[in-house]
């Protein structure tokens, strides 16, 4: 049933909670509604049902977003995709000053960025003395089979930016996070990799949407 916003109390508008209780208090439907200016709730909640969750949605196309939700013309849709890649872009920026504790950190970090890509992305977060992060690297992006790996790309950033550390990711999209043999051998060649380079590599992580895999906690590819 249509949920014209004009037709809710005005404490219930999504425009008045967001300046009354800030944005964290609105559900994820009530924050498309307002990015896209849309009229009806239920628009922005059959979107998000149709994608799934707002990843998902951040990454559909113009198109794709207009053929799943009557109403949303080119203009509501560029705006959603304006929402989107300014969001990509401050999480590019805001992981310059983050600093790496736990594995969680760093899956909090990148979940955003690979967690529910389609297509397999390993990266490098290359880390200073003090576990901040300098930068996150993509080496690869497609069907990445791990026993391939080649050590030169995973560390010639690291090296070029004088890194001490890097955590290194992938994503499954299967969203099984369980490493296989191949995951393990090249945890254990990135390893003794940097070594050799003088660069400790923290962590392998395997990303998915909603769980994760710490080789390193399960002790799988590093030395106890």
């Amino acid at each position: 049933m249509p949920r014209l916003i004009r037709e809710l109390p005005f404490a219930e508008q999504p425009r008045y909670r967001l300046a009354a209780t800030g944005p964290a208090a609105l559900s994820d439907a009530e924050l498309v509604a307002i990015l896209a200016n849309l009229p009806d709730l239920s628009v922005a909640q059959r979107l998000l049902d149709h994608f799934g969750n707002l990843s998902k949605l951040a990454r559909a196309d113009a198109r794709e977003i207009r053929q799943h939700a009557f109403g949303v013309g080119p203009a509501k849709a560029a705006q959603l995709g304006a929402a989107a890649e300014l969001a990509r872009r401050l999480v590019a920026t805001v992981e310059e000053r983050v600093q790496i504790r736990s594995p969680a950190d760093a899956v909090n970090m990148l979940r955003v960025l690979i967690g529910s890509e389609p297509q397999e992305h390993l990266v490098v977060v290359i880390l200073d003395t003090k576990n901040r992060v300098l930068k996150t690297h993509t080496v690869y992006i497609g069907n990445i089979n791990t026993s391939m790996i080649r050590m030169g790309e995973i560390y010639r950033e690291p090296v070029r930016l004088n890194a001490m550390a890097i955590i290194v990711a992938h994503n499954h999209p299967s969203q099984d996070p369980s490493p296989s043999p191949e995951d393990i051998l090249s945890t254990k060649q990135i390893v003794d990799t940097g070594k050799l380079l003088d660069i400790d590599c923290l962590d392998h992580l395997i990303i998915c949407e909603s769980r994760f895999t710490s080789l390193r906690e399960r002790g799988l590819g590093f030395s106890h």
